[in-house]
């Protein structure tokens, strides 16, 4: 388990484009944190690891945003979502193994998650600090 405490947007970025670099094209990383937490910088960050320069914005109403880069991300958001059947018919299991995967609102979802991913939890201490904790990937 790695601990890393960001003073800005731009350093919780930078710590998510260091962990972009540990990937290996498979692997599912559920975000956990409540709303403003940073799990959309968070997802940037890693994008721009993954050498994508697409803008990337939340997922909320299309469910899932697909970019290229390095590997394919497949970023979800899964607020809306409450059931098995919703994520059924999301298509959302038709993705695994395909791409990088990052799930928002991955605490919506838990039962059905690989048991083999990323932990990322994301706290928000105040308006400018997070504490993100990393389980199950690589030291970065």
């Amino acid at each position: 388990m790695q601990k890393h405490i960001t003073t800005s947007e731009a350093q919780t970025e930078r710590l998510a484009e260091k962990l972009a670099l540990t990937l290996q094209g498979d692997e599912v990383l559920a975000l956990h944190g409540g709303l403003g937490a940073g799990k959309t910088a968070f997802t940037r960050g890693l994008a721009r690891g993954l050498g994508i320069d697409d803008g990337v914005s939340s997922p909320t109403f299309a469910l899932v945003h697909e970019y290229d880069g390095k590997f394919t991300l497949y970023h979800f958001d899964m607020y809306r979502i409450g059931s098995y059947d919703d994520l059924y018919s999301t298509g959302f299991f038709d993705y695994e193994g395909c791409g990088v995967m990052v799930i928002e609102w991955s605490e919506n979802i838990e039962a059905f998650l690989p048991e083999k991913r990323i932990n990322i939890y994301i706290e928000r201490i105040s308006d400018n600090e997070r504490e993100i904790t990393i389980e199950g990937a690589k030291p970065i």
